[in-house]
């Protein structure tokens, strides 16, 4: 394949966390070619295959081999500099990760440079009504046919479902098998007959997530990730990289100012649109989990309650749980460097990112007392309570109180990560059972 992704200089390497040797390099690769009349699709064809879309991949595969806290420094350089960001969306986020792990060469060379380019938007169709916490659970059904393998079944809480192109497909090839042996993990077309998308209407009023109903939809048998019966090993890999990216600490990777893939039509829209006042972000609610404690402290500065000795307190509480998730990944940078690593890491980043969602929605809500009962559900509305409050970041608080309830439940439960903690890391002993030498098709089924 044609690559044009440098290789990792040697100053790059040795120098990362000196005086910022690669941020330097990319201030000056901006200067060259960022250009705010390219399209979004040709600007994303630069930044993808330049390695700076995606610097925490391997240099072999657009990427510079940059540690996550650093490809965070990245994006946050690009939009410093005022161009527009990397794709985002779980095709960065998620498919792309898992294929570079699991995927073939030619399935490398298939999906990932339209996956850095932003050519291909991306979802997940895991969860199913009876199959969330327990996903081993699923239902859905994939039968062979020639070279070809025919899905039915039904997904739901599918992120950005209605934007797709491809979707990472988990389904049942063989019931006879253990719950957990018998899945296998497919590459999905979104645009072919046999898949419905119906989007799910939120209590923020937005409708982020959707339901997907699977009929006689099909798969080639090249687009079998991992090998048929090896599903479950791939999500977990998939989801390894899911907890990382929404854990405290991992960035926004799953956002965007512009939309990846051929549904929106941004790719032919002029890219400089998208950033600053011009932008837009299409890929989730504004709320204010992205900033930790900064949007608080500067929201109780505007409504005078700065100097509250209590709410001062517990914004230094927020402060401390961003700084941990910080050094925690610090410390497992330090350890990969060193051939090791921190088990159980991405689940601890998943529950601290829970907490730190409910201590901003409650310290949101008390900045703003009882304005905090106002919503609008509609960007005309936002507007209009704005002006009838005064209040121009009460809307953010608002939208970040009603969704703090998703983020503890999505990417998996707080409980399901305690329960991977105790029985994976700590050794603790599972739950008796016979799920895991039972057949399937004779165990008892989920509501």
């Amino acid at each position: 394949m044609t690559n044009t992704a440098p290789s990792t200089t040697d100053s790059t390497r040795a120098g990362r966390g000196a005086d910022d040797d690669f941020t330097v390099e990319l201030k000056a690769w901006l200067d060259r070619n960022w250009d705010p009349d390219l399209t979004v699709g040709e600007w994303w064809e630069r930044l993808g295959t330049s390695g700076w879309g995606v610097p925490t991949w391997p240099t072999e595969w657009f990427g510079r081999g940059l540690s996550r806290s650093e490809g965070v420094r990245v994006g946050q350089t690009i939009v410093e500099y005022g161009a527009l960001g990397a794709p985002g969306g779980l095709g960065l986020l998620l498919a792309g990760p898992t294929i570079i792990v699991h995927g073939t060469d030619e399935q490398k060379q298939r999906w990932l440079r339209d996956i850095v380019t932003g050519k291909q938007g991306w979802c997940q169709l895991f969860s199913e009504p009876g199959a969330g916490s327990d996903l081993a659970g699923l239902q859905s059904r994939a039968v062979q046919d020639g070279d070809e393998w025919v899905v039915n079944g039904q997904k739901v809480w599918t992120s950005g479902g209605q934007v797709a192109d491809l979707g990472m497909l988990i389904a049942r090839t063989d019931p006879d098998q253990p719950k957990h042996a018998g899945i296998t993990y497919f590459v999905l077309d979104m645009h072919q007959p046999g898949v419905d998308v119906r989007p799910l209407k939120e209590m923020t009023g937005r409708a982020l997530f959707n339901e997907v109903f699977l009929s006689d939809a099909r798969v080639p048998d090249e687009a079998v990730l991992g090998g048929l019966g090896n599903g479950w090993k791939v999500a977990n890999t998939t989801l390894m990289f899911e907890r990382s990216g929404l854990g405290a600490g991992g960035g926004s990777g799953a956002v965007s100012a512009a939309t990846p893939g051929t549904v929106m039509g941004d790719l032919d829209r002029r890219a400089g649109d998208f950033v600053g006042r011009g932008g837009r972000r299409s890929a989730g609610p504004e709320t204010l989990f992205g900033t930790g404690a900064r949007g608080l402290i500067k929201l109780a500065e505007t409504a005078g309650r700065a100097g509250d000795p209590v709410l001062r307190q517990k914004l230094m509480q927020l402060h401390s749980l961003g700084e941990v998730a910080r050094f925690n990944n610090l410390r497992l940078k330090a350890a990969m460097a060193a051939g090791r690593d921190i088990p159980g890491l991405p689940n601890i980043a998943k529950l601290s990112m829970s907490e730190i969602v409910r201590q901003s929605r409650d310290i949101g809500l008390e900045i703003v007392g009882a304005y905090g009962m106002l919503h609008a559900y509609s960007q005309d509305g936002r507007a209009e309570l704005d002006r009838a409050t005064g209040m121009p970041g009460l809307v953010t608080v608002t939208e970040s109180a009603l969704f703090a309830q998703g983020p503890p439940i999505y990417g998996g439960t707080d409980q399901i990560q305690r329960n991977i903690i105790g029985e994976r890391v700590l050794g603790l002993p599972k739950e008796p059972g016979f799920d895991k030498s039972t057949p399937f098709k004779d165990l008892p089924k989920n509501g």
